[in-house]
C-alpha cells in the first residue's frame, strides 16, 4: 500500500509539474502574444487552441492529475497524523480547488463566451484577456504549489525500501 501511494504522490507531483509549465507558458507569454495582435487573429488563434487541446493528450494530463488529487485527499484524510499526511491532503485540496475548479468555474466559461462572440468582438477579447489571464494565473499558482506539496509529503514519508 505505501508502495501505491508513493506512486501515486510521484504521478500526480510530475502532472502537477507538466500542468504548471503549460500554464506558465501561457501567463507569461503565450497570452501577451495574442493580445499584441488584432482581436480577430487573436479570438481565433485562442478558438483554435481551446478546440485543439479538447482532443490532445493534455486532457489525460488534466482530469488524471485530478483523480490523483482527489484520491490523495482521501489517502491524506485516512493516514491523518501520519508523516506526510497534511501536506499529501493540502497539495490534493489545492489542485483541485485551485486548478480543476477555477478552470470549470471560470476558464471554462471565458471560453465559451469566446466562442460565441467570433471575430470582430473586441471589447470581448479585451476582458476575455485580462479575465482568461488571471484565472490561469491562479492555475499556475495552484499547480505549482500542488507539485510542491506532493514532492513534500514524498520527502516526509518513511522510505518504502
Amino acid at each position: 500500500m505505501e508502495l501505491s501511494i508513493d506512486l501515486l504522490l510521484w504521478s500526480a507531483a510530475i502532472g502537477c509539474g507538466l500542468i504548471a509549465g503549460i500554464y506558465f507558458a501561457f501567463s507569461t507569454f503565450i497570452m501577451a502574444a495574442l493580445g499584441r495582435i488584432d482581436e480577430g487573429g487573436g479570438i481565433a488563434a485562442m478558438n483554435s487552441i481551446n478546440a485543439t487541446i479538447l482532443g490532445s493528450l493534455f486532457m489525460t494530463l488534466f482530469f488524471g492529475t485530478t483523480l490523483a488529487s482527489v484520491a490523495l485527499v482521501i489517502l491524506g484524510l485516512a493516514a491523518w497524523g501520519q508523516p506526510g499526511s497534511t501536506v499529501m491532503l493540502a497539495g490534493g485540496l489545492i489542485h483541485v480547488i485551485g486548478m480543476f475548479a477555477s478552470t470549470l468555474v471560470f476558464n471554462v466559461p471565458l471560453n465559451k463566451e469566446l466562442t460565441r462572440a467570433g471575430e470582430g468582438a473586441a471589447d470581448v477579447w479585451a476582458r476575455y484577456l485580462k479575465k482568461w489571464t488571471f484565472w490561469n494565473h491562479v492555475r499556475t499558482v495552484a499547480s505549482t504549489v500542488a507539485c510542491a506539496g506532493f514532492i513534500a509529503a514524498l520527502l516526509a514519508r518513511p522510505p518504502v525500501f
